[in-house]
């Protein structure tokens, strides 16, 4: 492992943020802090091969985060994936952000313990950690050594030889894994749309301008 100091991490958040609320704004905010990380670009989905189709457009989708982050200068909106007509993988958007910023810029790619344990499921998902480091939020009290026995050999084989910690991130401009204790915010975009499908309040599960522009467009009315 290369020990130089080569520079400080970019964060990449993606999803759908159909619509996005505080369980990923404070995901992203402590990851931000505990990572050490430079800046953190939000990125819709656009047409996502591993999940069902959004309830709302891509351009609806993408206003909201843009909302939800303004108060952050360190959050950063990028609509690659919006603007991609076929499907978005994650390894073409990280080959994509790879040849912008540098071979020597360290990226982050930031998820949820449940995704990385289903990370052998994306497309060319051997190929992620060539490009970027996987940081990962757990809950605190669980690790992923403890349910890395759960996935196929593949994957815990890269896990053994790639855990580290939060300072191998600056150190060179891919190919860790690193887990991060979060507390989880027990809130979810499902949640959220079924509540203003019922027509019940929505206030302080997302920032009050995603709410407002939620009932000023009528999204969600019908889940």
């Amino acid at each position: 492992m290369n020990k130089r100091a080569i520079g400080i991490p970019v964060g990449i958040l993606g999803g759908t943020f159909d619509p996005v609320h505080y369980g990923h704004l404070r995901l992203a905010e402590e990851m931000l802090e505990l990572a050490h990380l430079r800046q953190i670009r939000f990125i819709p989905a656009g047409t996502p091969p591993h999940r069902d189709v959004p309830q709302v457009s891509a351009q609806h989708r993408s206003a909201m985060v843009q909302l939800a982050i303004a108060d952050q200068p360190a959050f950063v909106l990028d609509e690659r994936e919006v603007r991609r007509a076929a499907p978005c993988y994650t390894v073409d958007t990280l080959l994509e952000l790879r040849a912008e910023l540098g071979a020597e810029q360290p990226l982050c790619l930031l998820m949820g313990g449940d995704a990385f344990l289903q990370l052998h499921t994306w497309h060319e998902w051997e190929r992620l950690f060539g490009l970027a480091h996987i940081v990962v939020g757990y809950r605190p009290g669980f690790t992923l050594e403890e349910r890395i026995n759960s996935t196929t050999l593949a994957l815990r084989s890269h896990y053994q030889q790639r855990i580290s910690s939060a300072d191998a991130l600056s150190q060179q401009p891919a190919g860790a894994i690193v887990e991060l204790a979060i507390p989880k915010l027990e809130i979810s975009a499902t949640l959220i749309r079924s509540r203003v499908a019922e027509k019940r309040t929505i206030r302080y599960l997302l920032p009050n301008p995603v709410a407002d522009y939620i009932h000023q467009h009528n999204l969600y009315i019908t889940c």
